[in-house]
């Protein structure tokens, strides 16, 4: 690949114990994306990220040397970390939120749906196959009913916040309110600043921890 296009594409690093699926999964990237590096383990992946600073990092949950889930906890901070496998289970989902993922995708997400998930989560954006993001809101709001109510919040602010849970980009949820994309994203920031939360990610957690749908 050229440097002008290395320089146009999205940055990525690949980390699964099975070579045959990351070479799937190049394949699928297609040229919009620039692999950096692959890992075999968890080791590797933190590794590679430190080194690579990707923009995004796509990582299997099951994997030597404590998986994408420490992948996740290590790296999570400073790269978006979205985690791609076979296991719907609830439990494995709500590992990855709480570890830090900003996404989670299994497996036979098609390749487009997997290169637009992506971008967005280059973006700074949580993304998630569309039956696990209903079943993380859901989840999360059995448990939300020990929590206060969060007052703090203006109503826009709220309302922006329910469109963040159920995944729609600023693009979106900008449309669907009438303002501008850079006016939705002034509103995330507000509320990371009251809510001091510092990733997007968290915003999941937040509105479906207080009933917010």
């Amino acid at each position: 690949m050229s440097d002008s296009a290395s320089e146009a594409s999205t940055t990525v690093v690949v980390a699964d114990d099975h070579s045959i699926w990351r070479s799937g999964l190049r394949a699928d990237l297609g040229d919009d994306f620039w692999v950096l590096a692959e890992a075999a383990d968890a080791d590797e992946a933190i590794r590679a990220i430190r080194q690579h600073r990707p923009d995004v990092a796509v990582v299997d949950l099951q994997m030597p040397g404590g998986g994408g889930l420490r992948v996740a906890g290590e790296c999570g901070a400073d790269t978006p970390i979205v985690i791609l496998t076979v296991s719907e289970a609830e439990q494995d989902l709500l590992a990855a939120i709480g570890a830090g993922a900003i996404g989670y995708l299994v497996k036979s997400t098609c390749g487009e749906d997997l290169r637009v998930a992506l971008r967005r989560a280059a973006a700074g954006e949580p993304v998630f196959s569309p039956a696990l993001a209903a079943l993380v809101l859901g989840e999360f709001r059995k448990l939300s009913r020990q929590a206060g109510s969060p007052n703090v919040l203006t109503e826009r602010e709220r309302e922006i916040l329910q469109h963040v849970a159920r995944g729609y980009t600023y693009k979106d949820i900008g449309a669907r309110l009438h303002i501008s994309p850079k006016t939705v994203e002034n509103h995330v920031r507000n509320i990371l600043d009251k809510l001091h939360l510092e990733k997007r990610a968290e915003l999941i957690r937040y509105a479906a921890e207080h009933g917010i749908e």
